[in-house]
Formats: structure tokens, C-alpha cells, sequence
């Protein structure tokens, strides 16, 4: 078994190496979705969360608690709502995004907003409550103050990017299902590597899984010293 599995790291370095084409394509693929899904759920996400963190209004409690039980949401769950709404049969069926770039993109984003709206709230709540009321008595206008919050606020909203982005780079459930794990076109490292495993290549399994790895180990990183500077 041993030496099973060292003939596999073997091949997969090997492949690594030589610049396997199929590995490449689905590393690029990842990367694209996932950091396409990223700058939208930061653009949605972090004026949304600095709301919920900073406003107080009617029926924030609830919304903060559904924003928090989000954050536990089944991807495969999240595959199934995407695909009911992209299928041909769906409102959105006449767009012909189902198995598409476009459709794990929709996806991944949806699993990441809450992530960026939860913890940029907490960001933003724990800020020095006298900041408020320093910006208000030099008159500060609302843009300037959202700005100046996220500034202080900054080393926690970095990580939240951080967190969200780790989620939707390893994310599996919904690539599958809306992105039909097609070869050269939506097929990522996470897919590619269920796909190699069943059909019985562990080295291209382990390959990509090497891969996903070391990207995965680059954005703990990345959020350890975040949260350590912060």
C-alpha cells in the first residue's frame, strides 16, 4: 500500500513537473471562478455586512441571525437552488447559462456573500464605539464615515475576503452540479479529482489534490497572519 501510493506522489510531481495540460486547464479554471465569485461578493458583500454591522433598524436581529445561519449552508443545497433556477425548465432557462463558467460563478458567489456580510458585520462591531461619535462631531458625511469605518475595520474584513475565498477555492457540490464537470471548460481541481479517483488514477487525483493543496495552504496562511496583525 505503501508503495502504491509513493508510485502515485511519484507520477503526480511528474505530472506537475511536465505541465500536465488537463491538470492546468482545471487549475485555471478554479482560479477564474473563484476569484470572479470573490470580487462579487465584495462588492455585494462588504457595504451589505458594513450595514448590518454599523445601522441600526427594524428587524436587524433577524437579519443578522439569518446571515449567520447561512454561513452553515450545504453547498450541495446551494448547486440544487442555482440549477433549479438555470435549468431549462427554470425562470432563468433562457439564458443558457446551466453548465457554464457562469453558472458555478452565480453559485460560488451565493455561498460566499454571507461569509463576507457575517464577518464584516463583526468587523465593524467591534469597533471603538467613540469612533462614531468622533466622526459625527467633526461632521463627518456618511460616505466619509463608511469609509473611515472600513479602514479601521480593515484587518477583519481581510479576512473575511480570506475566509470566503478558501470556502469557494475547495467548494465541490455546486461546481458538479451546474458546471457538469466538463473537460477543458468547467472542470476544476476539486471536480477533476473526484472524476480521477473513481475512474481509478490516483496519480492525477493525487496531482490535483496537490495542487488544491498548496492553494489552500497559501490562503490559511494568508489568514493567519491577517489575524495575527490584526
Amino acid at each position: 500500500m505503501v508503495d502504491y501510493f509513493a508510485e502515485a506522489l511519484g507520477k503526480a510531481i511528474q505530472m506537475i513537473m511536465e505541465g500536465d495540460a488537463e491538470t492546468y486547464s482545471a487549475l485555471a479554471t478554479t482560479l477564474y471562478v473563484s476569484t470572479a465569485s470573490m470580487v462579487i461578493s465584495l462588492l455585494l458583500g462588504i457595504p451589505l455586512g458594513f450595514l448590518l454591522g454599523y445601522a441600526r433598524f427594524p428587524g436587524r436581529r433577524w437579519l443578522r441571525t439569518l446571515v449567520d445561519a447561512l454561513l452553515s449552508l450545504p453547498t450541495v443545497l446551494i448547486g440544487l437552488l442555482v440549477y433549479g433556477l438555470l435549468t431549462s425548465h427554470g425562470p432563468l432557462g433562457r439564458f443558457g447559462l446551466i453548465f457554464t463558467i457562469h453558472a458555478i460563478v452565480l453559485g460560488q458567489t451565493i455561498l460566499a456573500l454571507p461569509i463576507v456580510m457575517a464577518l464584516t458585520a463583526s468587523a465593524v462591531e467591534t469597533l471603538d464605539h467613540r469612533l462614531r461619535v468622533t466622526l459625527l462631531s467633526l461632521g463627518a458625511g456618511g460616505f466619509r464615515r463608511f469609509l473611515t469605518s472600513l479602514h479601521e475595520a480593515r484587518h477583519g474584513i481581510l479576512a473575511a475576503a480570506v475566509t470566503a475565498y478558501g470556502r469557494v477555492l475547495t467548494e465541490v457540490g455546486i461546481a458538479i452540479m451546474v458546471g457538469g464537470n466538463i473537460k477543458w471548460h468547467t472542470r476544476t481541481l476539486t471536480t477533476a479529482i473526484a472524476l480521477e479517483t473513481n475512474k481509478g488514477d490516483l496519480a492525477s487525483g493525487v496531482a490535483l489534490g496537490l495542487i488544491l493543496l498548496g492553494l489552500a495552504s497559501c490562503i490559511n496562511v494568508a489568514l493567519y497572519g491577517l489575524r495575527k496583525r490584526g
